[in-house]
């Protein structure tokens, strides 16, 4: 048995019949009910960053549940689950409830507003003739986290080619390059980031060490989605845009944003239930001047935030299940 350590994740080798080796990872909290617990991953999905590229799933652990298990869960974004922002926005908050916020074109909002956390999204999209509001989709999303940023957009494409890397990454404003391939990886100079591809291009997680963990995927609006919805997409921009799926390590209660708002304890989702697609507003309290602006009519991010213990809130919603039933075993009930 040898047995190695790095960056919290404890990896034993076991050598199986002489040449044979298996890989059982175990994972370790550092906050929450279960901190400084090293707890093994499910013998369905043994490693946290999975080698083989037909694995779709990988090993997490939710650090805020009372439960104290390691779980299976998609490794790109689950686009209906908790946490979720895909599709023309589609989101689902912290509740389980589903909304749309359309935003506008060519502008930025606040998705997450936390004292030490603030998250922006770029829009892009079109208005067709006859339509009163634009199309929208997220092209970027731009993180501040105490002094600082790290962004990440989709570069246009007239066509989509699954053999062109979308992705555009930067650090402090400066461009970054992180190679292709499955598992390569990038890390910030202070350790407080860090990039991983979890395909060989277009799809990522995005890390930042018991704060967040942001699942990313880069896809194009479809001919099936535009005939469906009649977009009117043109010929020369496929608008390929993001699929994200957000979990949080740790919020305040005086979190705000467009899907942050959802993660306060006493939030009530104005989206009217029983709506095919249940709009809600906001675009003037969440509307920020650039990717990298902390500046909102609601926001509340300051670079020297530093949470008080007692305005935490760490209950974790963000990659909830409520398809199994009424009640989530998180202490909610998920709500339709």
């Amino acid at each position: 048995m040898k047995v190695s350590i790095s960056n919290g994740l404890l990896i034993i080798l076991l050598l199986v019949s002489g040449a044979s080796q298996i890989y059982a990872e175990f994972r370790t909290c550092f906050s929450g009910p279960c901190a400084r617990m090293k707890l093994a991953c499910p013998a369905e999905c043994p490693q946290a960053s999975p080698t083989n590229p037909k694995v779709t799933k990988a090993c997490r652990l939710n650090c805020n549940s009372p439960l104290c298990k390691t779980e299976c869960r998609n490794i790109k974004p689950n686009c209906n689950a908790p946490g979720a922002a895909c599709l023309d926005p589609r989101f689902i908050g912290a509740d389980g409830i589903v909304f749309y916020f359309h935003g506008k074109s060519n502008e930025h909002f606040s998705l997450v507003s936390d004292l030490n956390l603030h998250i922006n999204a770029r829009f892009i999209g079109l208005r067709p003739a006859g339509r009163t509001r634009d199309y929208t989709w997220i092209q970027a999303l731009g993180i501040l986290f105490d002094s600082h940023s790290f962004s990440l957009e989709v570069t246009k494409a007239a066509t989509w080619n699954d053999e062109v890397d979308h992705l555009k990454f930067s650090n402090n404003e400066k461009e970054i390059l992180i190679p292709e391939g499955r598992l390569s990886s990038w890390q910030s100079p202070e350790s407080d980031i860090k990039v991983q591809r979890m395909s060989s291009k277009n799809s990522v997680i995005v890390t930042l060490p018991e704060v967040a963990e942001i699942s990313i995927n880069v896809v194009p609006v479809t001919k099936e989605d535009d005939r469906i919805h009649n977009y009117q997409i043109p010929s020369d921009d496929c608008f390929a845009h993001l699929e994200i799926q957000f979990q949080f390590y740790g919020l305040s209660s005086k979190v705000e944003g467009v899907i942050g708002r959802t993660y306060q304890p006493d939030f009530k989702n104005p989206a009217k239930p029983g709506v095919a697609m249940p709009v809600v507003g906001g675009e003037d309290k969440y509307r920020t001047t650039s990717l990298l602006s902390a500046y909102c009519g609601a926001c509340v991010f300051s670079p020297a935030g530093v949470l008080n213990q007692k305005d935490s809130f760490l209950m974790d919603y963000s990659k909830l299940d409520c398809t199994g039933g009424s009640n989530s075993g998180h202490g909610i009930v998920c709500r339709k």
